[in-house]
């Protein structure tokens, strides 16, 4: 099913001279993930995660084309044979010695750097495929049957606002706009009260397909350059006033954050794993969506966090709070499952375009992707170590999301963070 083989950049003993680098939780040589970097004054630039440093990729390979730009839409357009050779490249420049001397000069403090989006992102989209998240978020509004008839069938998603995207670090103003609750006559314009966040990941187009020129599913992994963490910023209440009936619109468009990294396909080969099988009595899913070697291997051996850290805490010099851990494997569909459908009515899907899972929820509370879930929608506050209550979030606080690929035999990569504070309505 996928094209990126297991081969000896993915092997647990091999080391980097790279001070740090070894054991490093996030950015060890296994990963080597991608992103566009700057140093002061100059201008932003492909580089590679390595430890708490980061490799300017350009200077470093000033013959690859494709790291000319000042994004990495030109790496993500390359055939997946020519990504695994520059990335088996990249990891003998950085595991043997003999490279020392010449590269050393190319590395960079991330400390002293300033990551930007890793793309021109020409569309955005956003999945709804967590099964625990969209049973909990329909019971809330549907006891009786939490999913609507079509979510078995049909991957649902939505069109997002690529120009509000925006990298880890930069602060998510709390939007405006209008709100009417069941306890008001008419609806009001002001600061969003429901703000939330929403622990997704993000994948990353590689080469794309031409208008009117879907793929089959078993080409699906071909088209996926890459991961990323993913928080698609919601304001609830803005949202339950105007997604009727078309869907969400303003209460999204005001900002999604992203980590800055990605983790390429090619590093996450040895943490696939297969789809978990669908509950007794659940539809077959269409001839068009169903591939046995995708199932076999389509699910994502990635552990997901978020962590809190209000305003109070930072003061009080507290560590964040963790909200939520869960599984990717909560997803309903597979990636390749998504991509597939995104494509199949004959949509153009281009390097550089960002598609979101949709909010990934585990089973149980403790892995709950959203304070929408985690309160009940308001009904059942949240008390932190401090003694603060949230039911949903306030200006100041701050959400960290963090991922770890885990895999037996292999040596665990990470994706970086994904954080953002909360900043006041304007």
């Amino acid at each position: 099913m996928t094209p990126y083989p297991i081969d000896e950049t993915h092997d647990a003993g091999r080391t980097s001279w790279v001070p740090g680098a070894d054991g490093h939780s996030d950015f060890p040589i296994q990963n080597l993930p991608w992103g566009i970097f700057s140093l002061a004054g100059e201008a932003p630039r492909a580089g590679v995660a390595i430890g708490e440093l980061i490799l300017d990729a350009r200077a470093a390979m000033p013959d690859v084309a494709a790291l000319s730009g000042p994004t990495l839409n030109l790496l993500f357009a390359l055939d997946p044979s020519e990504r695994i050779g520059l990335r088996r490249r990249l990891s003998a420049i950085l595991s043997d010695p003999a490279h020392r001397e010449s590269v050393t000069a190319h590395l960079h403090r991330a400390a002293d750097c300033t990551m930007h989006l890793p793309a021109a992102i020409g569309d955005y989209t956003d999945f709804y495929v967590g099964i625990h998240h969209a049973n909990n978020i329909g019971r809330q509004f549907r006891p009786d049957n939490p999913l609507l008839p079509n979510y078995k069938y049909v991957p649902i998603g939505y069109h997002g606002r690529a120009s509000s995207i925006r990298p880890s670090g930069v602060p998510v103003t709390r939007p405006n706009g209008q709100r009417k609750p069941p306890s008001e006559d008419v609806p009001s314009f002001g600061p969003c009260r429901r703000l939330d966040y929403e622990l997704e990941l993000g994948i990353w187009i590689g080469q794309g397909n031409d208008l009117g020129r879907p793929f089959p599913i078993g080409e699906a992994q071909r088209h996926i350059a890459g991961y990323c963490l993913l928080n698609d910023w919601s304001a609830r209440d803005l949202q339950a006033w105007e997604y009727q009936p078309l869907g969400p619109f303003l209460a999204k468009s005001f900002q999604t954050s992203i980590s800055p990294w990605v983790v390429t396909a090619e590093a996450l080969a040895p943490f696939h794993l297969a789809q978990p099988p669908r509950p007794e009595g659940d539809p077959q899913p269409l001839p068009y969506l169903w591939d046995e070697a995708d199932q076999a291997s389509g699910a994502l051996a990635i552990d997901l966090d978020v962590h809190i850290r209000t305003r109070a805490m930072r003061a009080s010099g507290a560590a964040p709070h963790r909200l939520s851990h869960g599984p990717a494997t909560s997803m309903y569909w597979t990636v390749a499952q998504i991509v597939t459908h995104h494509a199949s009515n004959g949509c153009n899907l281009s390097p550089g375009d960002l598609i979101g899972t949709g909010t990934l929820s585990a089973p149980t509370e403790d892995g709950f992707g959203s304070l929408m879930e985690l309160s009940r929608g308001g009904a059942k506050p949240l008390t932190l170590p401090d003694g603060e209550t949230r039911t949903f979030l306030e200006d100041g606080d701050e959400i960290t999301l963090s991922a770890s690929a885990r895999a037996s035999g292999f040596v665990s990569i990470g994706f970086g963070e994904c954080r953002a504070l909360v900043a006041p309505a304007s």
